[in-house]
C-alpha cells in the first residue's frame, strides 16, 4: 500500500506523516509448516475429521529471535527450532481454543515465527471463517521455554457465528466503492469478502479496491473501500497510499557518507551494501520511467535544491540510515526483513507537497516552488518504518490501531535521526520541521507535547479513535516521549502529564524503543488499541509491559516506567503497581473519593511478577469482563453459596491455610473457603497478604474477594476477558488494618464468563 502526505484544501495545509501498506484482507495463504509438513489444528467442536489447515505462510529462517529480526530476551536456554515453535503452538492452540475464541469453521495460518535466545517462543496467526478472511482476527500463541502456554495476544472478542452469505451482490459494491472515490477514477478491483473483527461485535464486508488520482492529479489512490454485504451502506474506506506529506552534499544533513555502484565510468546511486537500495529521478513526472541518478566523480550534489541530486542524496542517505538503524538495534534485516533494498523515487510530480510509501518504494515530492524537497531524514525514516510495521503486527490504518501505526512511525524516525547523528539535522523529536511543511516554520508534530500542532491528542479520551490517525498517533509519540526522556522540562522540550498523574521519569532512548519494539514484534495485533475497554489483552499497555518484563524483568525500573508514562497519557491500567497504589481503571478524568488498592504478586515461590491490580471507588467497580460489587473497607454484610471449610489457625498471627479443593463453576455462583483467625489480639495489617492458588484453563473469568469477619469485602481480583494465561497463582497484597484479625475470614471466587470451569486448591491468609 502507498502512503502520502495528507494534504487539505488549496492551502497545502499537510495533516501529518503517513505511509501506506497493504490492508490485512487477503486471503488465507496455503502452503506447508515449517517442517514442510501440513498442519492441523481442529475447531472447537468439529468432528474428528474435520480440521482447520494451519499453513505457514512465510519461512521461519526470516523471523526474528536467532534467525535475526528482533530484540528478544537471549538469558538462559537457546532459540527453539522453528518447525517445534510451531509444534508446540500448534498443541497449545488446540489446549486452549478458548483463549483465541475459536468457532466451528475457523481456519488458521501461521504467519511468522519469532523465537526468543532463551527458547520461548512466539507464533503469529491469521483466521479464516468459513472460508473468508477475517480481519481482527489474528493473534499469537507464546511458547514457554519448555513448550507449555504462556499466553496469548488477540484483539478477537467472542467466536463468529456470523452468515457468511452476502445479501448485497459484488457489482453494488463496486458502484458504492466507485462513489466513495475521491478523484478520478481509473479501476476497480473485483470486490472479496471479508469479515470485519475489529470492533465489539462481527460484521459481513464487501472489500473493493478503487485505484486513480486524488483531486490534485499528482497523488495516486489506492482506496479500499469497505461495504456492508448486508445493508449495502459504506462503512470506511483505507488508502494504502498514506502520506507524509561516496560523498553527498545533502539539503538537510549536510554533507554526508552515501555508498554507491561504479558502472564502467561513472557511478550509480545503487547501494548494495544495502541490498541494492537505489535512487532514481521521476523528472517531475508522475508515471514513467524513473531514471537511476549517475555521477562521473562519486560526488554527489550541492546542498541546493537547484541541483538535482541534492534530494537524491537526501533520499539515499535517508534510506541507508534507516536500513542501518533496524539491523544493527533489532537485528532486522531491512524493512522487509529479507535483506532486499528499497528503491527512492525523488523529483515526482510538479510543486508535489507530499512524500509515500506504497509497499515497495519510498517516492518523495518537491515541496511548494519545488523548493523544499520532502526528502529530510526522520520523513524517509517514517515512511518506510510503515513496512516495517506492517510486516511485523499489520496494524489496521484506522482507529486507534491507525494511531497506533503512525505513532510507530514517528518513533522510529526519531530514533533514526538520533542514530545518523547528523550535526545538521540532529536528534529530537519534531516531526518534518526541516522541510516546512506548514509555512510557517514549525515542525509538523511535536512529540514531547502532540498538542502544539492544535489537532493531536496529548491525552488518551474515549474520542481518540475517532480522529484521523496522524492525530491519534499524539498518545503514542507522548508516552513514548515520556517513556524515553521523562515529563516537565527537558532539553527537547516541556513535556506536561495529564490530568495530574504523577511525573515520569525516563529510562532513555535505547531502551525505550527496544520496549516498543519487542511489543510490535511479538505481541501487537492488527486490532490492537491504546486502551482497549473490551479486551485489556489486546491493549498497547499490557504488550508494552509484557515486552518489558520479557527484557528487563517484572517490576524493573524499565517497567515500572512504562506503567508511569502509560499513566501520564491517561492510559489506565489493571496490573499491579509494583508496590504502591495502582492506577484507576476508569475511562474518567474524575478522581474517586477514596480508593482501596491491591498488589498482585504472580508466582511467589520464584522471582516475583507484578500482574494485575485495581483502584475502585468505595461503592463499586466497574471493570470490562467483571461484575459490579462493593470494594471498599466499608462494611457490607453478603451471603455466598458453595463449600466451606474452616482451618485453625496454627498460631497467633501466623499465617492460616485452608487447602481443600474446590470446584468452580461455569459461569455460576461464588464458591467460599473459610480459615479461623484466633489469639491474635490486634487488627489486621496494612500489608496483608493472600496467596490463591487455583487452576483454570482461562483464569480471567475468575473473580476473586476476600470477606473479612464482620463482612466487609475486598475485591482482590476482577476478571478480565483479555487475561488468556491459565491459572492463578499469586499473592494479594492489601490494606485491611481497619480490621480485627480474629474471626473467620472467607475467599469468595467467582466464574463470571462461560465455556471453562476450575478449581480453587489452596489459599493462605497472613494477617
Amino acid at each position: 500500500m502507498r502512503k502520502t502526505l495528507a494534504v487539505v484544501g488549496t492551502s497545502a495545509l499537510v495533516i501529518g506523516l503517513s505511509v501506506c501498506i497493504g490492508h490485512a484482507a487477503a486471503g488465507p495463504a496455503s502452503g506447508t509448516s515449517a517442517s514442510g509438513a501440513e498442519t492441523s489444528v481442529k475447531g472447537p467442536e468439529q468432528g474428528p475429521d474435520s480440521s482447520a489447515v494451519v499453513a505457514v505462510e512465510s519461512p521461519p529462517a526470516a523471523t526474528s529471535g536467532a534467525t535475526g529480526g528482533g530484540t528478544s530476551p537471549t538469558s538462559g536456554g537457546a532459540a527453539v527450532d522453528p518447525a517445534e515453535a510451531v509444534k508446540r503452538a500448534q498443541a497449545n492452540l488446540k489446549a486452549h481454543k478458548s483463549a483465541i475464541r475459536a468457532a466451528n469453521g475457523d481456519t488458521y495460518a501461521v504467519k511468522r515465527v519469532i523465537r526468543d535466545g532463551n527458547g520461548t517462543s512466539h507464533v503469529r496467526y491469521g483466521r479464516t471463517f468459513k472460508g473468508v478472511n477475517v480481519v481482527g482476527g489474528d493473534f499469537v500463541i507464546h511458547n514457554t521455554r519448555d513448550g507449555k502456554f504462556a499466553g496469548f495476544s488477540a484483539g478477537h472478542h467472542a467466536p463468529l457465528t456470523i452468515n457468511t452469505t452476502p445479501k448485497v451482490k459484488d457489482d453494488a459494491a463496486t458502484a458504492a466503492a466507485r462513489k466513495a472515490f475521491e478523484g478520478t477514477v481509473a479501476k476497480a478491483a473485483e470486490p472479496k469478502l471479508l469479515i470485519d473483527a475489529t470492533g465489539q461485535s462481527s460484521r459481513l464486508t464487501w472489500e473493493t479496491v478503487v485505484e486513480g488520482m486524488r483531486p490534485d492529479g499528482q497523488t495516486p489512490s489506492r482506496l479500499h473501500v469497505f461495504t456492508d454485504a448486508v445493508t449495502g451502506a459504506v462503512i470506511s474506506s483505507q488508502d494504502e497510499i498514506r502520506s507524509v506529506a561516496g560523498t553527498g552534499k545533502s539539503q538537510y544533513s549536510g554533507t554526508v557518507n552515501i555508498d554507491t555502484t561504479q558502472s564502467g565510468n561513472s557511478f550509480q546511486l545503487r547501494d548494495d551494501a544495502r541490498g541494492g537500495s537505489t535512487t532514481c529521478d521521476m523528472n517531475n513526472s508522475t508515471s514513467g520511467t524513473c531514471t537511476v541518478l549517475t555521477d562521473a566523480d562519486n560526488a554527489w550534489g550541492n546542498g541546493s535544491s537547484g541541483n538535482r541530486q541534492t534530494a537524491a542524496v537526501d533520499a539515499h542517505f535517508g534510506s541507508a540510515k534507516t536500513f542501518d538503524y533496524f539491523k544493527s538495534t533489532f537485528g532486522r534485516n531491512g524493512v522487509f526483513g529479507n535483506g532486499k533494498g528499497v528503491q527512492s523515487r525523488v523529483h515526482y510530480g510538479n510543486n508535489y507537497v507530499n512524500a509515500f510509501w506504497n509497499g515497495s518504494q519510498m517516492t518523495y515530492g518537491d515541496g511548494s516552488g519545488n523548493a523544499k524537497p520532502l526528502v529530510s531524514l526522520d520523513i524517509a525514516a517514517h515512511e518506510m518504518t510503515h513496512g516495517v510495521s506492517d510486516a511485523l503486527a499489520s496494524l489496521t490504518y484506522s482507529g486507534e490501531s491507525g494511531g497506533l501505526n503512525e505513532a510507530t512511525s514517528d518513533i522510529f524516525a526519531a530514533m533514526v535521526e538520533f542514530y545518523a547523528g547528523s550535526s545538521a539535522d540532529p536528534g529530537d523529536y519534531d516531526m518534518g520541521e526541516k522541510v516546512d511543511l506548514r509555512g510557517n516554520g514549525k515542525p509538523l508534530r511535536y512529540m514531547y507535547d502532540p498538542s502544539l500542532d492544535g489537532a493531536s491528542d496529548s491525552c488518551w479520551s474515549t474520542s481518540t479513535g475517532g480522529k484521523n490517525v496522524h492525530y491519534s498517533s499524539g498518545v503514542g509519540n507522548h508516552f513514548f516521549f515520556l517513556l524515553a526522556e521523562g515529563s516537565g522540562a527537558t532539553k527537547f522540550g516541556t513535556s506536561p502529564v495529564c490530568n495530574n498523574a504523577p511525573a515520569v521519569s525516563g529510562i532513555g532512548r535505547t531502551d525505550a524503543a527496544s520496549i516498543w519494539y519487542r511489543a510490535l514484534d511479538t505481541y501487537f495485533t492488527s486490532s490492537t488499541k491504546y486502551k482497549d475497554t473490551s479486551s485489556a489483552n489486546n491493549d498497547a499497555r499490557n504488550y508494552t509491559l509484557k515486552a518489558a518484563t520479557d527484557l528487563f524483568g517484572s517490576c524493573s525500573k524499565q517497567y515500572r516506567a512504562v506503567q508511569a508514562s502509560w499513566t501520564a497519557v491517561n492510559v489506565a491500567g489493571e496490573e499491579a503497581a509494583c508496590g504502591g497504589t495502582a492506577p484507576s481503571t476508569s475511562t474518567s478524568t474524575s478522581k474517586p473519593t477514596s480508593t482501596l488498592s491491591t498488589s498482585t504478586t504472580e508466582n511467589p515461590t520464584s522471582t516475583s511478577t507484578t500482574t494485575s491490580s485495581t483502584t475502585t471507588s468505595p461503592t463499586s467497580s466497574t471493570t470490562s469482563g467483571s461484575t459490579t460489587g462493593p470494594t471498599s473497607s466499608t462494611t457490607t454484610r453478603t451471603s455466598t453459596s458453595g463449600t466451606t471449610t474452616t482451618g485453625p489457625s496454627p498460631s497467633p498471627c501466623a499465617p492460616v491455610t485452608n487447602d481443600q479443593k474446590i470446584s468452580i463453576p461455569d459461569r455460576g455462583r461464588p464458591v467460599t473457603s473459610s480459615v479461623t483467625v484466633s489469639g491474635c489480639a490486634r487488627k489486621a495489617s496494612a500489608t496483608t497478604k493472600v496467596l490463591v492458588r487455583s487452576t483454570h484453563p482461562f483464569r480471567g473469568d475468575l473473580m476473586i474477594t476476600l470477606i473479612a469477619p464482620d463482612g466487609s469485602m475486598y475485591r482482590l481480583k476482577n476478571a478480565n476477558g483479555r487475561d488468556g494465561r491459565a491459572d492463578v497463582n499469586s499473592i494479594f497484597t492489601l490494606n485491611a488494618g481497619a480490621e480485627t484479625a480474629n474471626g473467620v475470614w472467607k475467599l469468595a471466587v467467582q466464574d463470571v464468563f462461560r465455556r471453562d470451569t476450575g478449581t480453587l486448591t489452596t489459599w493462605t491468609l497472613t494477617v
